[in-house]
């Protein structure tokens, strides 16, 4: 237990004293704050001219999020950067020397900077909801209204989730240039395109960031949008399953191939 606890405390130490994963998680905070009140005051300024049916599965919840889309990739480059810097600095060789348990490593490092990046995922939706409602005035929704709380929280886990899930990929590539280089266009293009196309948004639906967006959702069709084949909490857990494949990914990788 007091192994354990040493390479818990030397991976938080890692995290806190480098400046650019502390700056990513800023980042995250701030970007998906400021631009999910921008937007639900450009909403609430230009609800009437909203057609029927979007006003109709107006949901103001998914509305204070609409920052995620971009805060999402603030948790990636810091999730990346966590596992990949160990790789390009050469760090990695004396941290396996100091725990040659690879799983220990690992795991002490995903468990650290995880829990951190859950932290800074909740402060920020819950600020972004209350903001955002305070700004769409009349049209705004009440933290106790039914399954607001779910999807506040539910926010709050994809965005931990989402830096969990870029640890995983970062292990199994190590290197934080190609990780970077795949997951930013699959999150920010790729994904988003594909959902548009008829044959293809039945397969990207069960990508991990729209599967998991789900649980930010209210109102099942939201503006106007179509339907999925499973919950919020199915949407989740899909999701879910994608961090775990590439968390059980990376291990292996880092088990089997030399530093």
């Amino acid at each position: 237990m007091a192994a354990a606890s040493a390479v818990l405390q030397s991976e938080w130490t890692k995290i806190r004293t480098v400046s650019s994963t502390v700056w990513t998680l800023a980042s995250a905070f701030l970007v998906t704050v400021a631009m999910g009140a921008g937007l639900s005051a450009l909403v609430s300024s230009t609800f009437d001219d909203l057609n029927e049916a979007e006003q109709v599965t107006f949901d103001p919840t998914l509305i204070s999020f609409s920052g995620m889309v971009l805060g999402q990739l603030a948790m990636v480059v810091f999730g990346v950067l966590v596992v990949g810097t160990e790789y390009s600095s050469g760090m990695i060789r004396t941290s396996l020397a100091a725990v040659p348990q690879r799983a220990t490593f690992l795991f002490s490092k995903i468990a650290v900077a995880g829990g951190l990046a859950l932290l800074v995922g909740l402060a920020t939706s819950f600020l972004t909801f209350f903001l955002g409602q305070a700004l769409l005035g009349e049209h705004s929704a009440s933290i106790g209204d039914d399954n607001v709380l779910r999807a506040v929280f539910g926010a709050g886990l994809y965005m931990g989730l989402i830096a969990l899930f870029s640890m995983g990929v970062a292990a199994m590539l190590r290197s934080s240039m190609l990780s970077l280089g795949i997951l930013v266009p699959f999150l920010l293009l790729v994904s988003n395109i594909l959902s548009a196309v008829p044959k293809a948004k039945e397969v990207a639906r069960y990508f991990p960031d729209q599967a998991g967006a789900k649980i930010m959702q209210v109102v099942p069709d939201a503006m106007n949008s179509e339907e999925a084949p499973y919950g919020p909490w199915g949407g989740l857990g899909i999701m879910v399953l994608w961090v775990a494949v590439a968390l059980l990914g990376g291990y292996l990788v880092l088990k089997k191939r030399d530093a």
